[in-house]
């Protein structure tokens, strides 16, 4: 077809030409982005008898334009399928979350009809593959973290409001609120939010405080669901009631909030951040399971289900005597899964890389493994396309 219109915010969408003929590499770019629907001429498309090559069309009249929805694609599909459309997503959200993290810097009115349609993007990325948009957010520099991760919670609070089977006005809250749960950090000195080495005591004192200004921020432009505004407010709080900011008890802490809670510290602790590198996917899954009295369980557990017990990007080593990065879930979260073997750990050399579905092999994974410990840098190359 021959797009003569997009209709969405046009310093959001990934295509820098309003005209041009849709190739078949466009079409997952299309429904990936803000775009809602396009205008098309069908004078001019492939299929036109009277097809040429068209280097403009401001000049040029349209003729039989038609107008196309874009329909929402939430079928199933695979994490390299997926993919695609998440790196997108990421970008466009990083973007978006250090714009608005920008405007409330400078004192402007902040709005967020940007927010509610990335995170409806964020929901619909989820549907299709749970562990693509997630694993990808992982992937955070120390300049880009504050804002990846907020992403990626929305991806993750979306997936496991999903699993649990929430109703799906209440999967869109878990997107926006995880996509807005850090918003008081717009306004942390960015000399403490950035600063490298452990923070003092009064330095943590003032990073304690982003939840509050958080709900503050957006109650004051006009934000009034409640549900949200409680996971921004309360994510730092823990079952045990030794929580901030308000040392809440189980009993009052809402589901969503739960939800938030567990989310965050999952890629908290799995991002490379200022002060620290990430773990391990599959390790910290069992370092939080070990937080007696921090998380709910359940919650947990249904974390567990979405990514399942060996996240995509975990390191492993196999009976095989390989090492090898897990580069898709088992059909379900018990289920062996998918991994790219690299490295050979008894000769201590990388071999040829080659991927082996475990759940129809001989071969197991035998423990998992530090990256750091073996030397090895940049594992996302073998599992990210």
């Amino acid at each position: 077809m021959y797009v003569v219109r997009l209709h969405g915010p046009w310093l959001q969408h990934p295509f820098w030409k309003a005209c041009f003929v849709v190739e078949s590499e466009d079409v997952a770019r299309l429904h990936a982005s803000v775009v809602e629907r396009v205008d098309i001429d069908t004078t001019l498309g492939a299929d036109a008898e009277s097809m040429t090559c068209i280097e403009s069309c401001e000049d040029k009249p349209t003729h039989a334009e038609t107008t196309v929805l874009l329909p929402l694609e939430q079928a199933p599909c695979s994490f390299a399928e997926e993919i695609v459309r998440a790196k997108l997503i990421c970008e466009d959200g990083r973007t978006l979350v250090e714009a608005m993290f920008g405007e409330v810097r400078m004192g402007r009115t902040l709005h967020l009809d940007s927010a509610r349609l990335m995170a409806a993007r964020i929901g619909e990325s989820v549907t299709r593959n749970p562990s693509a948009l997630v694993s990808l957010a992982r992937l955070k520099t120390a300049d880009t973290y504050t804002y990846l991760h907020s992403v990626a919670v929305g991806g993750l609070m979306t997936a496991v409001a999903r699993d649990l089977g929430l109703p799906q006005e209440q999967q869109e809250r878990a997107a926006l609120a995880g996509l807005l749960h850090d918003f008081g950090k717009a306004l942390t000195p960015a000399d403490i939010l950035n600063k490298k080495g452990a923070l003092l005591d009064a330095e943590f004192d003032v990073v304690r405080q982003h939840p509050v200004i958080g709900e503050s921020l957006l109650i004051a432009a006009g934000f009034d669901d409640a549900d949200v505004l409680h996971v921004v407010k309360h994510h730092h709080e823990r079952m045990d009631g030794k929580g901030y900011p308000d040392r809440l008890a189980a009993a009052q802490l809402p589901l969503l909030t739960r939800i938030g809670a567990v989310c965050d510290v999952y890629d908290a602790i799995t991002s490379n951040r200022p002060y620290k590198a990430g773990w391990d996917p599959a390790e910290s899954l069992r370092h939080m399971a070990k937080g007696e009295g921090h998380f709910d369980v359940q919650i947990l557990k249904s974390l567990v289900r979405v990514l399942g017990i060996f996240p995509v990007g975990s390191l492993v080593r196999l009976e095989s005597g390989f090492l090898a990065v897990v580069i898709e879930r088992g059909a379900h979260p018990l289920q062996p899964p998918q991994v790219r073997i690299f490295y050979s750990a008894t000769l201590r050399i990388q071999v040829f890389p080659r991927d082996v579905d475990l759940s129809n092999a001989s071969d197991r994974i035998v423990s998992i493994e530090s990256a750091e410990a073996w030397g090895l840098k940049d594992l996302e190359r073998f599992w990210c396309p």
